[in-house]
């Protein structure tokens, strides 16, 4: 054997590990890029059903809609001008 050849030997070694390991780091880029896309879509989707949902509440809690459930299930009223009394809280002076 040539005093020359174990270098060389080490460094087509070296290569070729070199060579796998590059391939194996842009297979892991390439899937976990894959993974990102698909959690990004997944973040889209659900910022439009946050989006619905919030008009959804929006229309279930409007102003209109309470008053007209409250007088029909609860048979609530607004007081007649008679039944409402103001309290008012005196300040205690100190002497």
């Amino acid at each position: 054997m040539r005093a020359g050849t174990l270098p060389m030997m080490l460094l087509a070694a070296a290569s070729v590990a070199t060579a796998f390991g590059v391939v194996y780091s842009k297979h892991m880029s390439r899937k976990t890029f894959i993974e990102l896309q698909g959690f990004q879509a997944e973040r889209d989707r659900m910022n439009l059903e946050w989006g619905r949902l919030l008009l959804e509440e929006g229309a279930w809690s409007s102003h209109g809609r309470v008053e007209r459930l409250v007088r029909e299930r609860l048979g609530m009223r607004l007081p007649r001008a008679e039944d409402v009394v103001i309290v008012r809280k005196r300040l205690a002076v100190s002497p």
